[in-house]
């Protein structure tokens, strides 16, 4: 009871804060529309047993929305209403209709992300990719997603131990990371050191406790190296305030990790941070002047300055870093910025909005388009589009020229190679080299800011393999991987069409399933890997053929000399016995009766086939081809059941048939198979399921058609669809 007391207090601060802060951003319609809303979601909970109360959850989330990032009525309303939309109190077209397409949109992005969660999605899983595309829709979405998981992270005790650990994961794994590239770095920071906290607690509390222990004489420290630049600064007029601002858990963890040292040796702790009360049209030259101040008392790291004035990044982030010799010869880093800028750093690209007078969130769709384009991918695999998306989110940004003096921002660490393929696919697979500031270098040279760059191209070059660790953006990595996969299969048709045209040079018989042998026998993995093995001449033509001619040998030999040594309770039945069409064999047409029959399913047989007949347990006849997977069990083990059959005429008007196609992985590939089937007279198609792994397409197709030889017919035109390697009938 003291409980539920308490929350109905919080829920009444937090309701009284959000109004405060959203301050002339509500109407009076829009504050009593969020009561009504808050109450009916309130309602809607009474009794419930949560973890987290959910309307405590919602109201925080508006609250970090508004007061940590500087979102404003869409986003209030969105989440406040997004209780009664998953309740079914409203519909999407009522939200629209009531409070704008804006919100509504926004309500829908929060419900597939919603649902992807119901299912257990986890960002390490395809489903990654469904959330991000939720979430890119609305920049918004992804705000709100963000401020929910610092509410829960921030309640994590809350919880059990594997949703807390899944919650923290996924915080270190997707959501600071996002956070990042929002620009959002306050709220970065803490949920990567709470991830830290439940993630690894002994590695926390190890340099909590070395903090703790270093506290004084690390304050000590700042106070001496701050105060003469004080005085200076004092001196010059400058209206500022200047602080020492010891660096996240996280990240003295992250260079403990990556420098391969103890905790004594990182020198850069702290840094100092310089913000001035400048005039807009004075900010860069203020700036520029307190670094030549500082850079006068002590000496600079040239290796180490930062300059994001000049070009901002591209989450907004503006400052100008650089890193002096201080005070026992010790590293310290001084951050220059304004007070517009810092509350840049610390709201994101909310407040560069708020300072650029931009309505909405249009400074973020040049990054959601190229965000949506890496994510409808198809060739790209979960795993590594996490790591590609993950690298995307937290490198720094290089800015390089064009011949024609046009601005290209890269990533830090980017390649001439990943140069040439920010400007066209083409260009890249085909690049040799570049010339870089008028000097020839080559692809794997790393670009600097100010670079121009004019990339050097042969009609003769190809996309190469070790490609993938030369570039390092993943637009460059996702266009070599998908040009890759066009030559793996360019050289599979090519090898396709070797054994084709060398087999029948040779008058040899082949059939799909002598090719699967060959599959199995040479360790192949797919149709594909044997096919470019021939082209690349790594398996010798004259030991397929032997090979393949012993598969198909005792097929012929069944054929002919009637030879198959089924062995039937001490009778011997063979295919040539069973194929004979005597008066005593079933007749299977459309005037049989007093017999129950069935086509069976396992083999769909269709009119024309070899077939026989089997003699089910309830009396009925069952039909089976006689090249069914099942007969050879069928005729060793009830031998006393099988009949023999043949057609003499239809059973019926069209006859199922399953087909098995195996291509290339094109999306062009379905449209020209359904195309073709559409068209094909007689032929009436009742299925399609495709799936793809690997760049290799998988159709399985049933039909209805007339009879055996309009199903040849059909396998031929099929089988000459561009992109198709084999058709098998299942």
């Amino acid at each position: 009871m003291e409980d539920t007391k308490k929350e109905r207090q919080e829920v009444l601060r937090l309701y009284r804060d959000i109004l405060t802060a959203a301050e002339g951003q509500l109407s009076k319609s829009d504050i009593k529309d969020v009561h009504e809303l808050l109450k009916g979601s309130a309602d809607r909970q009474e009794g419930r047993e949560n973890e987290i109360n959910p309307v405590l959850r919602d109201l925080n989330t508006v609250y970090l929305t508004v007061k940590e990032i500087g979102m404003g009525r869409a986003t209030i309303i969105s989440v406040m209403a997004f209780d009664a939309f998953r309740a079914g109190i409203i519909t999407q077209d009522e939200i629209a209709k009531r409070w704008g397409a804006d919100v509504a949109k926004i309500v829908q992005g929060l419900t597939r992300a919603s649902e992807l969660y119901k299912k257990g999605a986890a960002v390490e899983t395809e489903n990654f990719r469904k959330l991000l595309l939720s979430m890119a829709e609305d920049v918004r979405v992804i705000f709100i997603l963000i401020a929910e998981r610092v509410y829960l992270m921030r309640n994590l005790e809350r919880f059990d131990e594997d949703r807390r650990q899944k919650i923290a994961r996924e915080a270190s794994y997707l959501y600071a990371p996002m956070a990042h590239r929002m620009g959002l770095y306050k709220l970065k920071t803490e949920l990567e050191d709470l991830s830290l906290k439940w993630l690894s607690p002994d590695i926390y509390e190890d340099i909590v406790r070395r903090l703790k222990e270093t506290q004084v004489a690390r304050e000590k420290y700042i106070a001496d190296f701050i105060n003469p630049l004080k005085k200076r600064l004092q001196d010059e007029g400058f209206d500022f305030t200047i602080k020492g601002r010891t660096k996240s858990i996280y990240s003295i963890w992250n260079k403990i990790k990556k420098k391969g040292t103890p905790f004594e040796n990182i020198y850069d702790i702290f840094a100092i941070r310089v913000i001035l009360n400048s005039k807009p049209e004075k900010e860069k030259a203020d700036c520029w002047q307190v670094y030549s101040i500082v850079t006068e008392k002590y000496q600079p790291n040239p290796q180490r300055l930062r300059d994001w004035l000049s070009i901002p990044k591209s989450n907004g982030y503006e400052s100008l870093h650089t890193t002096v010799m201080g005070p026992e010869g010790k590293w310290v880093e001084v951050q220059i910025r304004t007070r517009r800028m810092d509350e840049i750093a610390e709201k994101g690209l909310a407040a560069h909005w708020k300072y650029k007078g931009i309505k909405g969130e249009e400074g973020m769709d040049a990054w959601l388009k190229n965000l949506r384009e890496i994510l409808e991918n198809p060739e790209k695999n979960a795993a590594d589009f996490v790591d590609d998306f993950k690298l995307d989110l937290y490198d720094d940004d290089v800015f390089v020229f064009t011949p024609d003096g046009e601005l290209k921002k890269l990533k830090q660490g980017s390649t001439v190679l990943d140069f040439a393929f920010n400007i066209h696919s083409n260009i890249g697979a085909r690049c040799v080299g570049a010339k870089v500031n008028g000097k020839a270098v080559p692809i794997r040279h790393v670009l600097s800011n100010g670079d121009q760059v004019e990339v050097l191209t042969s009609p003769n070059q190809q996309p190469k393999q070790d490609w993938l660790d030369i570039v390092r953006t993943s637009k460059a990595k996702t266009k070599i991987k998908q040009a890759l996969r066009e030559v793996e299969l360019k050289r599979a048709e090519e090898g396709r069409e070797i054994l084709e045209r060398k087999l029948k040079n040779w008058k040899e018989e082949w059939s799909d399933s002598s090719v699967a042998e060959a599959i199995k026998h040479y360790g192949l993995k797919s149709v594909f890997d044997f096919y470019q093995a021939i082209a690349n001449e790594k398996i010798d033509l004259q030991q397929v053929r032997e090979f393949i001619a012993r598969v198909e040998k005792p097929q012929a030999a069944v054929a002919t000399e009637g030879t198959s040594a089924f062995s039937v309770s001490g009778e011997d039945f063979t295919r040539k016995e069973l194929e004979k069409s005597g008066d005593d064999a079933l007749v299977i047409d459309e005037s049989l009766s007093g017999i129950e029959y069935k086509l069976s399913k396992c083999c769909h047989p269709i009119y024309g086939d070899k077939i026989f007949g089997f003699v089910s347990s309830s009396g009925g006849v069952k039909i089976h081809r006689m090249d069914c997977p099942n007969a050879p069990q069928l005729i060793s083990k009830y031998g006393y059941r099988i009949v023999k059959a043949r057609w003499a005429g239809k059973a019926g008007s069209q006859y199922p048939i399953a087909l098995r196609i195996t291509g290339k992985d094109d999306i062009a590939i379905v449209t020209n198979i359904t195309s073709m089937l559409s068209k094909e007279s007689g032929v009436t198609l009742r299925s399609f399921s495709v799936d793809s792994q690997d760049g290799v397409f998988h159709g399985h197709v049933t039909v209805l058609v007339n009879d055996l030889n309009q199903y040849e017919n059909l396998r031929r035109k099929i089988a000459s669809v561009k992109g198709v390697m084999s058709v098998d009938r299942n």
